[in-house]
C-alpha cells in the first residue's frame, strides 16, 4: 500500500443498537493488514453499550504497535443509514481521507482486503467487493440499474467466469470503496432517503461520471444470519416493516434523481414500481410466511406520491470540481 494513489485510506461504519456486532467488526478491523489508516464510527444515536464499546476500542487500537485513529461521530437522532454514510462520509473528508470503505456494522473484515483492493485501487474510483453470507457461501449480489424501470435488474449467470471484474452502474454501502474524487464529483449521499435506495443511487449518480466496478475480491463476511428466498437469479432476504415503507416510500427520491438527469420515463417507473410492490409483496409470503407488513408498502407508495409530485427537488450537489 505504498503508492500515493493508495494513501490515507479509511474505513467508515454507521451502527445502530448493536453493539454485539459492532465489537466483532472492530475485532477483525483490529487484524487487517495491511491497516486502514483511520476508522470512523457514525453512531445514530445507540441507546445500548455502543459508546462503551467505541471506547474501549479507541483504546485498544492507540495501544497497537502501529496506532490506528478510531473516532466516534456521535449523531443526536438517528438519520438511518442514508443520513449515518453521508455523515460518515463528510467527516473522512473533513480528515483528509483519500479511500472510504463502508459497511454496516453486521460484517467483518477479511484480514486482506485492504491489500485485496490495491491494485484496483490504481485503476478505478469506486469498487465494490464481495461478500460471504453469514454461512460462509458467497453473498448474491450482482445488480445493473435499469433507468426505464428505475430499478436494479438481477444480472444472470457467473458475471466472473471470464473476468475479475463486473462494469456496474449501482453502489453498495456494504463494502463499497470510494475515492474521495468520486465523492467529490456527485456529493454526498443523500440522507433524504434515510433508508433503502441510497446506495443504488449513489452508485448510479457516480457511473454517468466514472467506472464503478465489482471485482471478485472477497474482502466481507455477513455475520447477521438472514432467512432468505433462492430465486435461481436473485435472492430475496427478511426485511422489517421500516425497510418495507422506505422501500416504497423512496421511489419518490429515485423519480426524482431521474428526472434531474433527464432519465425519467413515466410509464416505465410506473412499472418498476409495480414490479418494486410485487418484489416485497413475495418476500412477504416466501420468506416472512406472512401478510402483514402490508400496509407499511402502500403507506410508503402514498408517500412516495407526495415526493414525486414536489416541485423544490434539489438533488444532492458535487462538493467541489474535479479533473
Amino acid at each position: 500500500m505504498s503508492s500515493q494513489r493508495r494513501s490515507q485510506f479509511f474505513i467508515v461504519i454507521t451502527t445502530f443498537n448493536r453493539a454485539d456486532y459492532l465489537s466483532e467488526l472492530l475485532g477483525s478491523v483490529a487484524a487487517l493488514d495491511p491497516a486502514p489508516d483511520g476508522v470512523i464510527v457514525v453512531n445514530n444515536a445507540s441507546t445500548d453499550t455502543t459508546v462503551e464499546v467505541i471506547d474501549g476500542v479507541r483504546r485498544e487500537f492507540a495501544a497497537l504497535p502501529v496506532p490506528i485513529p478510531v473516532i466516534h461521530h456521535r449523531l443526536e437522532v438517528n438519520s438511518g443509514g442514508a443520513g449515518g454514510f453521508s455523515a460518515g462520509v463528510e467527516r473522512a473528508l473533513a480528515e483528509g481521507a483519500q479511500w472510504m470503505w463502508l459497511m454496516d456494522d453486521d460484517v467483518t473484515v477479511v484480514p486482506g482486503a485492504v491489500g485485496a483492493f490495491g491494485p484496483w485501487m490504481d485503476k478505478y474510483d469506486a469498487v465494490v467487493g464481495r461478500r460471504y453470507d453469514a454461512a460462509g457461501e458467497p453473498f448474491f449480489w450482482q445488480n445493473s440499474f435499469n433507468t426505464f424501470l428505475g430499478l436494479p435488474l438481477p444480472v444472470k449467470g457467473d458475471i466472473f467466469e471470464e473476468t475479475d471484474e463486473f462494469a456496474t452502474n449501482v453502489g453498495c454501502f456494504e463494502g463499497m470503496l470510494l475515492h474521495s474524487d468520486a465523492v467529490k464529483g456527485v456529493g454526498l449521499p443523500d440522507s433524504r432517503f434515510f433508508l433503502t435506495w441510497d446506495d443504488t443511487i449513489y452508485g448510479w449518480l457516480i457511473s454517468l461520471q466514472r467506472p464503478v466496478v465489482y471485482v471478485n475480491e472477497f474482502v466481507l463476511h455477513k455475520v447477521r444470519p438472514q432467512r432468505s428466498l433462492n430465486l435461481g437469479i436473485r435472492h430475496l432476504n427478511d426485511s422489517s416493516d421500516l425497510s418495507r415503507y422506505y422501500v416504497m416510500r423512496n421511489r419518490g427520491l429515485v423519480a426524482q434523481y431521474l428526472r434531474a438527469h433527464n432519465s425519467y420515463n413515466r410509464v416505465g417507473f410506473a412499472l418498476g414500481t409495480a414490479l418494486t410492490m410485487s418484489k416485497e409483496l413475495v418476500r412477504l409470503v416466501g420468506v416472512e410466511k406472512t401478510l402483514r407488513g402490508g400496509s407499511r408498502l402502500f403507506a410508503g407508495w402514498r408517500d412516495s406520491r407526495q415526493i414525486m409530485a414536489a416541485g423544490d427537488f434539489v438533488p444532492m450537489q458535487p462538493l467541489e470540481r474535479t479533473s
